[in-house]
């Protein structure tokens, strides 16, 4: 089903990205997640084991006190909206990725490597289930196996063994493929709630030692 942009529910406009974009970028120092690598990081939790609140992602976002209150509503508003947004456009099969844009000898590319920044950020507000999920069922990293092969490629993750890197056509495949990636992990996990005892090892403390397991593009930039 392919619903025309104008019709998505509750999705923002490109003045309303811009409105995003450009705060993130004035208050956001290196390490901090741009507007790409806040899709990433609320696609994740859209499709992730359990509820991740606001009050626990925006710490992610919003490192300043806002300076001025209406504005503060108004990029908290922006913030519900995108988040709202993304399990409607999945549901419609409308859902794109935001992308950043890098500089190459060719000119201006974008790239994923935010996106899978963010995303990996997600996956970490609920650690635990995710790695113990991935280290027992290897369904759920083959399901992740697009989104995993770029994230490796843009450096965001490292592989265990050497990697070649994509090709254009490999890259703008595995970007094609995210929208039903998302889907399919967001039903892998309706389908395989976290177990009683995954959810009480998320209350006992982490033990040192303790492992998780292991870029002219499509999608949707707005500069």
């Amino acid at each position: 089903m392919n619903t025309p942009k104008s019709e998505w529910p509750s999705s923002l406009d490109d003045a309303e990205l811009e409105v995003l974009d450009t705060y993130l970028r004035a208050h956001g120092g290196d390490g901090d997640l741009m507007l790409d690598g806040l899709h990433g990081l609320l696609s994740a939790i859209a499709i992730g084991p359990l509820e991740v609140k606001p009050e626990e992602w925006l710490h992610e976002i919003l490192h300043d006190a806002f300076e001025d209150e209406d504005e503060g509503n108004r990029l908290l508003a922006l913030l519900a909206k995108l988040n709202d947004s993304i399990s409607a456009e999945l549901d419609v099969d409308a859902y794109e990725p935001i992308l950043g844009e890098i500089d190459t000898e060719e000119g201006p590319m974008l790239s994923a490597a935010g996106w899978c920044e963010g995303f990996s950020r997600g996956i970490d507000m609920r650690a635990q289930l995710w790695e113990n999920r991935l280290a027992e069922d290897p369904t759920l990293m083959q399901l992740l196996g697009p989104i995993m092969a770029l994230a490796v490629d843009e450096g965001v993750l490292q592989a265990d063994a050497e990697f070649e890197k994509l090709t254009d056509e490999e890259y703008d495949e595995c970007l094609g493929q995210l929208p039903d990636v998302l889907n399919a992990v967001g039903e892998y996990w309706r389908q395989n709630a976290p177990t009683e005892d995954e959810l009480a090892a998320m209350t006992r403390p982490r033990v040192d030692g303790d492992e998780g397991p292991p870029r002219q593009r499509s999608g949707h930039w707005v500069h």
